[in-house]
């Protein structure tokens, strides 16, 4: 939003604090803005504080955007992006609170210092607020990395009474292994949910919320680069993934499910595939419509579940989810992992390879592989299976298959995909053409 004049008004756009890497070197001193958008003025930030509430109508929910450490001074590239999906979500009001100044500087510690007097700001303004009339239980807050604590600070501050708060990447260092009081805790609002998407460098490790999500793991995210050759990207981009997949679920045509599991490894087994619940009852979603799930685990003991997903390098990120199972008839027990391809009528392609952990195929018994796509195809027109062991010498393994089933977790509905009597050759593609399954097998 530029410094606009509008006439009618005659009021000035509010712009983020720009700051320079100069700036993070001689660190900055706090200061907080406030900088309100509405459906009434969606592009052009209006200033408030605790004496001047502005166009922020308090009989609709208000949404803090909280940001973290700024090491280069600069605005954060994705907060135009999520103030116009927030807006175009719901009729709300959007309160971006800019604490550039205190959060620039390349001494982490000192910006880590700041966020409790960040958080003392805001709850003079929410108590502003609350004096005209609104409700705790509509107060949002978004904050990322450090923001995520700063949430955690003002929910503490009224007892947990907020609607909700969503960390994104939460901050670890200086704040892993701390007691719930000083960092974002479950106990914070009415709803927490968290995305932990760097958890071996800037992110926290530990679940923080009622629902923790570990994309991918938690770990590396597909897409980001694995080397320090990049550059900058390398320290930010699994930091900064948690964000855009709260933005997809705001703009994308594709839900993110997820799946409440112990671990990562479990989930990538297939053991999580229920999601524990009702069958027919949707699985947890990321992003801005987590808190579907708010009343179902509110209601465990204690109420908290992480939940597992994979997904693709690139927006919209979403994966889809089938199990492969597979009976074989093999005298001796094999070990290997599969490769499995679907192609629909117009030549489109997907592929999931299964291949974190060796399966094993023992005759008669059945293996449930479960496969990530990134693509959704409506009608498969062709499967193939490639059988690996990993061995690149010595001779070829055939896996003989009694019967593939091919089954969607997303649409359990949808017709099964059957095939019978498969000999692969190892390391060979085997390519055919699926038939619906009896109704019997479903």
């Amino acid at each position: 939003c530029h410094l606009i004049s509008i006439s009618d008004t005659d009021e000035t756009c509010l712009v983020f604090t720009k700051l320079s890497f100069h700036n993070a070197v001689v660190g900055t001193g706090l200061n907080v803005k406030l900088m309100l958008y509405t459906r009434r003025n969606p592009t052009c930030a209006q200033g408030v504080n605790s004496t001047a509430l502005g166009n922020l109508n308090v009989t609709k929910k208000t949404t803090f955007i909280i940001h973290g450490f700024r090491p280069t001074g600069s605005p954060p590239v994705w907060l135009e992006d999520l103030v116009e999906g927030l807006l175009s979500a719901e009729d709300m009001n959007v309160v971006v609170v800019d604490w550039n100044r205190g959060a620039t500087t390349v001494i982490y510690s000192q910006a880590s210092g700041k966020t409790r007097n960040v958080a003392k700001i805001l709850k003079e303004f929410i108590d502003r607020m609350l004096v005209e009339g609104a409700s705790l239980g509509d107060i949002y807050m978004i904050g990322v990395s450090l923001g995520a604590h700063i949430s955690g600070f003002v929910g503490e501050m009224f007892n947990g009474q907020l609607g909700r708060i969503t960390g994104l990447d939460p901050a670890g260092p200086s704040f892993n292994g701390r007691p719930p009081q000083d960092r974002l805790d479950p106990s914070d609002a009415q709803f927490v949910d968290v995305i932990h998407s760097d958890i071996d460098a800037l992110g926290y490790r530990e679940p923080l919320g009622n629902i923790d999500f570990y994309p991918n793991g938690g770990l590396d995210q597909p897409g980001c680069p694995q080397t320090i050759f990049a550059g900058i990207q390398y320290f930010k981009c699994d930091h900064q993934r948690s964000m855009y997949l709260y933005l997809s679920s705001l703009s994308e045509n594709c839900t993110i499910t997820t799946y409440p599991c112990d671990s990562y490894r479990d989930y990538r087994d297939g053991k999580c595939a229920s999601c524990g619940r009702a069958p027919g009852e949707s699985c947890p979603t990321v992003g801005y419509y987590a808190d579907n799930w708010k009343d179902y685990l509110r209601e465990k003991d204690p109420p908290m579940t992480k939940a597992f997903f994979d997904t693709a390098e690139k927006k919209p990120f979403c994966m889809y989810h089938y199990f492969v199972d597979i009976i074989t008839w093999n005298k001796n027990v094999r070990r290997g992992s599969i490769t499995i391809k679907l192609r629909d009528k117009d030549g489109k392609t997907t592929e999931s390879r299964i291949d974190h952990q060796p399966a094993t195929f023992q005759k008669y018994h059945q293996v449930s592989l479960l496969a990530r796509f990134n693509q959704y195809l409506d009608k498969v027109a062709a499967i193939s299976l490639v059988f690996s062991t990993g061995n690149v010498i010595g001779p070829k393994y055939k896996l003989r298959i009694l019967r593939m089933k091919l089954r969607s977790l997303a649409h359990p509905e949808r017709p099964q995909l059957c095939r019978y009597d498969l000999v692969l050759l190892e390391n060979t593609e085997t390519v055919f053409q699926p038939i619906p399954c009896p109704k019997l097998l479903m």
